[in-house]
């Protein structure tokens, strides 16, 4: 009882924060808003494009692609940011699992909210050829939500060897290829319109991903905490 009491304050004062900045929500959500006007003008370049049979496959790509360098840009900073006199301060206050369950939940929260307004700009600069709309909603959802499980980890291990960006993106590609390939699969399955039943596998995969990430997390964070 009290890990979650802990866990929510600690939500609470991320919400607030980024409320008060707005600095990550803003940053990420003007660099998704340029990268898919950048990608419209590419693809009006070749008007016959959009009415080709390969246009569904590079629509879908190109989204999660988009969604994966936002996830990064926006998650990176979890740990990253945070100073040594703010992090000894956690330690004195907190129990670790409770930090680091806070920042995963957090960072689910604001990647849904930006995948949700990622997918609404994405779907108004480009023709939307989704058949089952709801379903492939709901894998954005689980999408947004494996990449936060993945890089808040990434980011808590970067961030005790000197705040080195570049070891989170070397880390976290073995996990995030195959989360990304993936979602890739079954987000055109929902392009298609084929059953659900089929990717009934691949989204238990996912969340099987997602459950072994947030467990590693709450057993190796504290670990962590410690040096």
């Amino acid at each position: 009882m009290k890990l979650m009491g802990q866990t929510f304050e600690l939500l609470k004062k991320e919400i607030i924060l980024e409320w008060r900045s707005k600095y990550a929500f803003n940053g990420i959500l003007l660099y998704i808003v340029s990268t898919v006007f950048v990608c419209y003008i590419s693809f009006n370049l070749n008007p016959g494009f959009k009415g080709s049979q390969g246009y569904p496959i590079v629509w879908n790509i190109l989204f999660w692609i988009i969604m994966l360098f936002a996830s990064v840009n926006a998650i990176a900073k979890s740990f990253l940011q945070e100073s040594k006199s703010r992090l000894l301060y956690y330690y004195c206050i907190a129990h670790p699992q409770a930090i680091i369950l806070s920042k995963t939940i957090y960072n689910a929260l604001l990647m849904g909210l930006l995948s949700i307004l990622a997918f609404i700009v994405y779907s108004v600069f480009f023709t939307n050829t989704v058949n089952d709309l709801f379903f492939y909603f709901v894998i954005v959802l689980l999408g947004s939500t494996s990449f936060s499980t993945v890089f808040t980890m990434i980011s808590a291990i970067a961030s005790k060897a000197g705040n080195n960006g570049t070891l989170m993106a070397i880390l976290s590609f073995p996990v995030i290829i195959p989360v990304i390939l993936l979602l890739i699969k079954v987000s055109k399955a929902a392009m298609d319109g084929i059953d659900r039943s089929l990717s009934l596998g691949s989204i238990g995969v996912l969340l099987a991903i997602n459950v072994i990430v947030i467990a590693s997390s709450l057993i190796l964070f504290p670990y962590l905490w410690r040096d």
